[in-house]
């Protein structure tokens, strides 16, 4: 359990780590060890905000429960399940504040349908001497509190409820104290979207259904594999990974906030609470190998059928596998630790991105490699993509990391068209599907070798950005993981050192690139890309060099919060966490990595049953 800490903040903000993520497939909510709902969209992910303190500690609103007085704070969750307990020390008393979004005690996480009922239950008991417990709620700009019923109303800009709040006990208003004594509990339920609260807010049927929806969790859990290194972190990243991921559908955000910044005081701060197409191929991959077939089908399919809505696939689509909204910059949020703009929306969304090609057909490889069917339509659509990407791979385009810049060639693109081509041939061959088979396979043949010929500079002795020589870039160390190039490839292996030696940032992280080398569109620093140091342990692995990988992952390790969370950025300064939170694709890259690892210090090849369909 975490230690007892001051709950410190700067300019207003508690720490991005000393957050929990709590959630039922539709929303979730992140909860500071203050006791505060620091961000929360009802009715689902990408719904505005109601709460977004985060963002904006005076006006972006919270509902809060903690002593007055705050001196103390650790946070924990229920073993294997995405209930949190947060303690906390007043003056003269302790309390613990359990927090969850309500399960249907019969809910089975894995299927594709609703689970949450919409209610986030916080339950509040009063362990050791008396508490004068402080009560807040504030909703965000553009909504107002109003008393109803039993209860709290708060309604948006048009008047319409929004959620009700209801308590256990009488409060003092939206703001105010309640003194409780050593065994006392006060019961707190919000609901939104319609949802029914439970038929009474008694401390014993709100243990009741707490303890339900933990079992729920638990079973779900129960299915993840255990012999790999640091199996309670892993859990945790699956079960974090569950909490982003729409149920309904199978789509997974990429993180549940927006506008948490890259650089703080900067502009790197983008919305990421949509799921993108590239995250799907790498999140699918490692959700097989852990042992959640449901999901990674799930996502899977999700991607193969939002991406044939379009002529043109997208690189990122809402839950719903729609287009996101435009982005736009809030006029009214002072953005975390004053790190403006705060933006809603993802202008990335309506880029050129090259990679997106390969992205779809090595999703509809993995899709077919797991039983599921290719019909002539959704076939006829991907043999579409695979003849595009023959000739975009030499176009300029934005890039794996969605550059603001003019487009250039990059190595990443270029190598992912020769992943389209590939999985295209293979998937005709093996299924007996109509298409240039052989015209497919020369190509990607062709586009291996041009990869590793074009974007090679003697000078830097590595491949670089983009084709014809540029900077470096930490995104070539996921070509090994998608088959474009063996890890110990002489040009691929000191490749992997250069990007260690020149984009290391200390402790075994990695910047992406240089910006300074490599423009993006916005001058300013950033943190170093965990994902960028899985990556690098994956390569090393395939190096032989298992023993500098197992080090290496267990540094990286190290850098998730008590609660086993993980960022998109570390700040190499101070370790402090940067960008949204938790971000997926880093527990993706720690959930593959620690399969990798489990299966070399085994002897075993850390393939799945796609392994057979690269032969020959």
């Amino acid at each position: 359990m975490e230690d007892w800490r001051p709950v410190e903040r700067a300019q207003g903000y508690l720490p991005i780590a000393d957050h929990g993520l709590v959630g039922d497939g539709r929303t979730s909510a992140l909860i500071g060890r203050d006791g505060a709902v620091s961000f929360l969209c009802v009715p689902r992910f990408d719904s505005a905000p109601l709460f977004a303190s985060l963002l904006d500690h005076r006006r972006g609103g919270t509902l809060l429960l903690a002593p007055a007085r705050l001196r103390a704070s650790r946070q924990r969750y229920l073993p294997d399940t995405a209930v949190l307990v947060t303690e906390m020390r007043g003056p003269e008393g302790t309390v613990e504040l359990t927090d969850a979004f309500l399960l249907d005690p019969e809910a089975r996480l894995e299927d594709d349908a609703r689970a949450g009922r919409g209610e986030l239950l916080r339950r509040v008991r009063v362990t050791q001497g008396v508490a004068e417990l402080r009560c807040h709620l504030r909703p965000g700009l553009g909504h107002d509190v109003e008393a109803g019923g039993d209860g709290w109303v708060l309604r948006g800009p048009d008047r319409v409820p929004t959620a009700r709040l209801r308590a256990s006990r009488p409060l003092p208003g939206p703001s105010g104290t309640l003194v409780l004594e050593a065994g006392d509990e006060l019961v707190v339920s919000l609901t939104w979207d319609g949802a029914r609260p439970a038929a009474d807010l008694l401390p014993a049927r709100a243990r009741e259904h707490l303890e339900a929806t933990a079992r729920v969790w638990r079973r779900w859990a129960s299915h993840v594999v255990a012999d790999v290194p640091h199996p309670g972190l892993v859990r945790r990243s699956a079960i974090t990974l569950k909490l982003l991921d729409h149920v309904e559908n199978g789509a997974i955000i990429a993180a549940p906030t927006s506008s948490l910044p890259e650089y703080l005081h900067g502009s790197r701060n983008w919305d990421y609470r949509y799921a993108w197409i590239r995250d799907a191929a790498y999140a699918v991959f490692a959700l097989r190998r852990i042992g959640l077939p449901m999901e990674a089908k799930g996502f899977l399919n999700w991607a193969l059928t939002a991406a044939e809505r379009d002529t043109r696939p997208l690189v990122l689509y809402d839950v719903d596998g729609l287009p996101p909204p435009d982005e736009v910059e809030d006029p009214y949020l002072e953005g975390y630790r004053g790190s403006a703009p705060v933006r809603w929306g993802n202008a990335a969304a309506r880029q050129v991105q090259h990679d997106v090609y390969g992205e779809l057909l090595d999703c509809a490889f993995q899709w077919a490699a797991i039983g599921g069917r290719l019909d002539p339509a959704r076939w006829e659509h991907l043999a579409l993509l695979a003849e595009r990407a023959r000739t975009a791979w030499s176009r300029p385009d934005q890039g794996i990391w969605e550059v603001r810049t003019q487009g250039r060639p990059f190595t990443y693109s270029a190598a992912m068209c020769q992943v389209a081509l590939d999985r295209a041939a293979r998937l005709a061959r093996r299924l007996d599907l109509p298409g240039d088979v052989e015209g497919w396979r020369r190509d990607a043949r062709d586009l291996a070798r041009r990869v590793l010929e074009q974007a090679w500079d003697d000078g830097a002795g590595a491949l670089t950005e983009h084709l014809g020589g540029g900077g470096l870039d930490a995104s070539l160390l996921a070509l090994p993981l998608r088959r474009v190039v063996p890890a110990d490839h002489p040009r691929m292996a000191a490749t992997a050192r250069a990007v260690a030696d020149t984009l290391g940032a200390g402790g075994g992280l990695l910047y992406r690139y240089l910006p300074r080398v490599s423009p993006d569109g916005v001058d300013e620093p950033e943190g170093a890309f965990l994902l960028c140091s899985f990556w690098l342990a994956d390569n090393l692995v395939g190096q032989g060099r298992v023993d500098e990988a197992a080090e290496l992952f267990e540094r990286l390790c190290s850098y998730a919060s008590p609660l086993g969370l993980l960022p998109e950025q570390i700040d190499p300064s101070d370790g402090s966490f940067l960008g949204n939170f938790p971000q997926a694709i880093s527990h993706v890259g720690l959930m593959s990595t620690a399969v990798v690892l489990a299966r070399a210090l085994r002897g075993v090849r850390p393939e799945l049953a796609t392994h057979a369909w690269f032969r020959g």
